[in-house]
């Protein structure tokens, strides 16, 4: 079995997942962040029950 490496990732934005229906605020601050020219994606944090927009990159 490989080993799984972690890479460095920066927290931008949390989301609650419990957003009304048709809402989707976690994909719409990512698509924000792209425009803007930062690698952004949306993961699950099924621990705090959020979504997070996450980067790899550091930001500062």
């Amino acid at each position: 079995m490989a080993a799984i490496t972690e890479q460095p990732r920066t927290v931008l934005e949390r989301f609650p997942a419990g957003a009304p229906r048709g809402s989707w605020p976690a994909e719409e601050f990512t698509a924000a962040q792209r425009a803007q020219g930062t690698n952004a994606r949306v993961v699950m944090d099924l621990g705090s029950d959020q979504f997070l927009v996450i980067t790899d990159t550091t930001t500062h």
